[in-house]
């Protein structure tokens, strides 16, 4: 898991990773804005519709406001994975021909619909299992950090499958998907951890994304990985 991490960081400057880098990171702030800036908007009407002010107060704007950051930190790792599923060929490529060239001479390029495909189950299943675990969120909500933890397991179990999906898409048939899901579960919960904790580190929740992407690459490639 570590050496996975070292390998991924020690690629940063590449110049696939940082082309990536910039255009992920750039539509993911532009969605990220526009989901915020409408959710916004959405919780002002909806707090004049309920008679709170007049929809412009300070006390309707400021709990819009808060209202929105707070669903919009929550989101961020969901439109990120998305976002990264565009480009996960890249990074994969640019792994795979730096550390991996046999790999990568037998890899099958995966279809801009296949992506798109796995990025949007990637959304599919981070809302639904959190919505799920919500209950288990407000339970918690008395030990302090219950909510924290359970976010953070659910969430790495989440990432292991989804970064471990976007890689495998280049190397595993399709007949074999289950088989390949059941024998990669440590390792690709081991990178659902380190991923997730990566997202919860300001600035480094920027970056978790490609070297999510380029450590599953790795784990994909490399046993002790």
């Amino acid at each position: 898991m570590f050496r996975a991490l070292s390998l991924s960081i020690g690629q940063l400057g590449d110049p696939a990773f940082l082309k990536v880098l910039a255009k992920s990171l750039l539509l993911t702030l532009v969605i990220f804005a526009v989901l915020a800036f409408g959710l916004y908007w959405l919780l002002v009407w909806f707090f004049a519709w309920l008679g709170w002010g007049d929809g412009s107060g300070m006390a309707a704007a400021t709990a819009a406001i808060l209202i929105a950051l707070a669903s919009g930190w929550l989101l961020f790792r969901v439109i990120a994975i998305a976002v990264i599923g565009l480009f996960t060929e890249e990074i994969v490529e640019a792994v795979e021909r730096k550390h991996y060239p046999r790999e990568a001479a037998m890899a099958t390029k995966a279809s801009r619909a296949a992506q798109v495909r796995i990025a949007l189950a990637s959304v599919g299943r981070a809302i639904g299992w959190n919505l799920l675990a919500l209950p288990l969120y407000i339970l918690l909500l008395f030990t302090v950090i219950g909510p924290a933890i359970a976010f953070f397991a659910v969430n790495a179990l989440l990432l292991g499958r989804d970064l471990g999906e976007l890689v495998a898409a280049r190397h595993v048939p399709k007949a074999s998907w289950r088989d390949w899901l059941a024998s990669t579960r440590g390792r690709r919960l081991q990178i659902g951890i380190v991923a997730a904790g990566l997202f919860m580190v300001p600035v480094a929740n920027l970056l978790a994304p490609v070297l999510g992407a380029a450590m599953a690459a790795h784990m994909l490639h490399r046993k002790e990985a």
